[in-house]
C-alpha cells in the first residue's frame, strides 16, 4: 500500500473544520492499521474493529460519521452490516471495501444505501482520503439541514413566550430544557398569566408534539360529570349515556392539560392518581381497564402545597403531578415585559383595515404603571378594546379603558394639613387624577366622571400648578394652559 505521497498532499485532502469520527471494519489487522494511519494523517478520529461484534458498540456512538466496511467479514457479511447500520443510523455514511469488486456488487451496495465503493488493493491513497472526506461532508450537510428544519418547525409550532425580564428568560429556558423530557409538569400562576400558553409550548417542543394537546378546565366541569369527561363512559352506564372515550383516551400519545387541577373533587383525585401510576383508566360503567400513554401538564392559581396540608388535596397525587414545577410571575412583577407585550398584541390584532399604527408614549407609561390584576389576559383585552374604538393612528391615554388608579407610584397623597373644605378636596382630586393619567385631560375627566369642559373650568378655577402636589392654598406658579395646553388665562 503506497502512502509515501500522502504527506505532500494532505492539505489538499484535509477533512472539514470539525474532523469526523470514522469506524474501520475489516478482518485484516494489517489493513486496518494502514488505513488508520492514512486517515489520522489528515485529522480524522479512527476506531478499528475486526468483526461485527467489535463494531457494534461504536454504532450507537452519536459522534460516528462514517464507516468503512469490508464485504467479507466471516459469519456476518459486510452487506448485512451495511443494512444494519442504515436501519439503525440512516444518517451515518457507509463506504464498502472489497477485493472482489464488480459492477453488480457496487450497484447492489449503493442501492442498499452505501455512499461509495472502494476496491482492494488501494493503489491511490488520495482516493481513500477524498472518499471519506466527501462522505463526512455529506453527513455534515444532512445534519445541518435537519437542525434548520427542526428550528423552523419549532418556530412555527411553539407559541411565543413574550418577555425579556429575568423571570421570563428563566421560564423560557426551563421550557426549552424539557424538550426531550416527558415528565409531568405542574404550572402555578395567577389567573391570566398564560398557563395554557406555557403548557402548549411544553407540548409543542416535546417528543409528543405529533400527538394531540387536549386542554380541560377542571373548574368548569360539574362534579357529577367530571369523572365521565376525563375517563369516558360506556353506553348505558347511566341515564342517557351513549358512550364516550373520555379526554384521557383522546389525548393518548399526546398531552393532557388539566387547568385548575385544585378544583378536582377527592374521589376523582384517587382515580387520577391510579391513571398516572398505572397508565390505565377504567371508563364509567366498564369492568375493564384501558391503557393510555399520555403526559399530564396541570395548572392552578391555588397553593396546592397548602391544600395538601389542609387535607384538600391528596399528597401522593400532588407529588405525582409536581415532578417539574414552573411558576409564572404576575405581570406586576415583570413590568419591563409590558412594552413588548403591548407591541405584540398590536401586531396580533392588527388587520388590513386597522387604523392603529402604534401607541403614544404617555399611554404606554400608563400601561406600565398599572397593576393588572388580570395579568396578560387583561392587558390583551385592554389593547384589543382600545384598537377597536380608537380613532387612530396611535393609541392614546384617552383610548384606554382603565377604570382604576393606574399610576400608584405617582399618586398624590392627601396632605395631613388639608383644610376641611370642599374646594380643597376638589383641588386635590383634580391634581391626583391628572397625575395618575399622565396629564391627559380626557382620561382624567373620565376617571373623575365629569365632562372635559367641566374639568377645564375646574382646573382654571383652582389654578392647578405643575408638579402635581395638593396645596392647602390656591397659590400657583404656572397656568393650567402652560401645563395642559387647554388655553385661557390663569
Amino acid at each position: 500500500m503506497a502512502a509515501s505521497s500522502a504527506g505532500s498532499a494532505d492539505h489538499r485532502y484535509a477533512p472539514p473544520e470539525e474532523a469526523g469520527f470514522v469506524l474501520l471494519v475489516d478482518d485484516e489487522a494489517l489493513l486496518l492499521r494502514s488505513l488508520k494511519r492514512i486517515l489520522e494523517r489528515v485529522g480524522y478520529e479512527v476506531a478499528l474493529a475486526e468483526s461485527v461484534a467489535e463494531a457494534e458498540p461504536y454504532l450507537t456512538d452519536p459522534r460516528l460519521d462514517a464507516v468503512l466496511v469490508d464485504l467479507l467479514l466471516g459469519p456476518v457479511s459486510g452487506l448485512q452490516l451495511l443494512e444494519q447500520i442504515k436501519s439503525m443510523r440512516p444518517e451515518v455514511e457507509v463506504i464498502v471495501m472489497t477485493g472482489h469488486g464488480s459492477i453488480e456488487s457496487a450497484v447492489g451496495c449503493i442501492r442498499r444505501g452505501a455512499f461509495d465503493y472502494l476496491e482492494k488493493p488501494f493503489d491511490d491513497v488520495h482516493r481513500i482520503q477524498t472518499t471519506v472526506r466527501k462522505a463526512i461532508e455529506r453527513r455534515s450537510l444532512v445534519r445541518r439541514n435537519r437542525q434548520l428544519e427542526d428550528e423552523l418547525r419549532a418556530r412555527s409550532s411553539i407559541p411565543q413566550l413574550v418577555g425579556k425580564s429575568r423571570a421570563m428568560r428563566a421560564l423560557a429556558s426551563k421550557v426549552h430544557s424539557l424538550r426531550h423530557n416527558e415528565s409531568h409538569v405542574l404550572i402555578q400562576g395567577e389567573s391570566g398569566t398564560g398557563k395554557e400558553l406555557v403548557a402548549y409550548a411544553i407540548h409543542s417542543s416535546s417528543p409528543r408534539s405529533a400527538g394531540d394537546f387536549v386542554p380541560v378546565d377542571c373548574g368548569a366541569l360539574p362534579e357529577p360529570i367530571i369523572e365521565s369527561e376525563l375517563f369516558g363512559h360506556e353506553k348505558g352506564a347511566f341515564t342517557g349515556a351513549v358512550g364516550s372515550p373520555g379526554l384521557f383516551r383522546i389525548a393518548n400519545r399526546g398531552t393532557l392539560f388539566l387547568d385548575e387541577i385544585g378544583e378536582i373533587p377527592p374521589h376523582v383525585q384517587a382515580k387520577l392518581l391510579r391513571a398516572l401510576q398505572h397508565k390505565e383508566i377504567r371508563p364509567v360503567g366498564s369492568a375493564n381497564s384501558v391503557p393510555v400513554d399520555i403526559r399530564v401538564v396541570s395548572a392552578t392559581h391555588r397553593d396546592l402545597a397548602a391544600m395538601v396540608e389542609e387535607g384538600g388535596f391528596r399528597t401522593d397525587l400532588f407529588y405525582r403531578l409536581n415532578v417539574v414545577r414552573i411558576v409564572i410571575p404576575p405581570l406586576r412583577e415583570r413590568r419591563e415585559d409590558i412594552p413588548l407585550l403591548v407591541h405584540h398584541f398590536l401586531r396580533k390584532h392588527a388587520d388590513e383595515n386597522s387604523r392603529i399604527e402604534g401607541i403614544d408614549e404617555r399611554a404606554l407609561e400608563l400601561l406600565i404603571a398599572s397593576d393588572w390584576p388580570g395579568n396578560v389576559r387583561e392587558l390583551e383585552n385592554s389593547i384589543e378594546s382600545a384598537m377597536a374604538l380608537a380613532p387612530g393612528p396611535r393609541l392614546r391615554v384617552s383610548d384606554l379603558a382603565i377604570n382604576r388608579p393606574a399610576c400608584r407610584s405617582a399618586s398624590v397623597p392627601v396632605p395631613a394639613n388639608l383644610p376641611i373644605s370642599l374646594d380643597a378636596y376638589e383641588r386635590c382630586a383634580l391634581e391626583r387624577a391628572l397625575n395618575e393619567c399622565a396629564g391627559d385631560v380626557s382620561a382624567a375627566a373620565r376617571v373623575l366622571g365629569v365632562g372635559r369642559s367641566t374639568l377645564y373650568r375646574k382646573l382654571a378655577k383652582h389654578d392647578i400648578v405643575a408638579g402635581g402636589r395638593c396645596q392647602p392654598d390656591a397659590s400657583a406658579s404656572a397656568s393650567t394652559s402652560d401645563r395642559y395646553g387647554i388655553g385661557g388665562d390663569s
